[in-house]
């Protein structure tokens, strides 16, 4: 159950911040609008995109990319192991580490439907380079589940998406814990390759060491 939620989080996170490139454009109201986007893109859709894995991935890309910031997410990700990254290095994990949440929540997308994500009023800023977006995604069962969307705010004044956090526990931290222990077992270069040459299957290998371990 808490897969397939993280599932639709994942890539509602990753598409949920594609409408209104403009700066004046609240992050609650980008949430919104992409939300009743989302339900206009997939429905009729469906199987065209299930057939097709790759316009699948483009479809993500095109979305999520110019709304994502995913230079900040990925160095969260690498915590205390940025410091030693050499810029090549953390430019090939943000590549690699991006492709791969893409692939692994992809089919997800195609699980969306219209009215899924509620977004709760929106209170304002946390400060003027940081907010949160509060939401509650809609279960299978009509539960409500609590997920909220980390803004920031770039030096050019747009606010890009970088974190999503679901019922408290942080996309962020999740990754980041599991990235530390692949790279105590080896390096970063290592983790780099694996990501780059084995994609969402280097993610999932993560997890269930991360579980074994735990």
């Amino acid at each position: 159950m808490l897969r397939s939620v993280f599932v639709l989080a994942a890539i509602v996170f990753g598409l949920s911040f594609a409408a209104a490139a403009v700066a004046e454009t609240t992050p609650d109201q980008v949430v919104q609008g992409i939300a009743d986007d989302l339900g206009d893109a997939i429905e009729g859709h469906k199987a065209e995109l299930q057939g097709n894995r790759d316009k699948l991935i483009q479809v993500i890309d095109g979305i999520l990319l110019p709304h994502f910031d995913i230079d900040y997410a990925s160095i969260l990700v690498l915590g205390r192991n940025a410091r030693d990254a050499t810029p090549a290095q953390r430019a090939r994990f943000a590549k690699a580490f991006y492709n791969s949440i893409a692939h692994r929540y992809a089919e997800g997308l195609l699980n969306y439907t219209r009215g899924r994500v509620k977004v709760l009023p929106f209170k304002g800023e946390t400060n003027d380079r940081k907010t949160i977006v509060r939401t509650q995604v809609v279960l299978d069962d009509g539960k409500l589940l609590p997920v909220d969307y980390a803004f920031r705010k770039t030096k050019q004044g747009e606010w890009k998406a970088y974190d999503v956090i679901i019922e408290g526990i942080s996309y962020i931290t999740n990754y980041r814990n599991q990235v530390a222990a692949e790279i105590a077992k080896s390096d970063l270069d290592s983790l780099i390759t694996r990501l780059e040459t084995q994609g969402e299957k280097a993610l999932e290998t993560m997890e269930t060491d991360q579980k074994g371990g735990s």
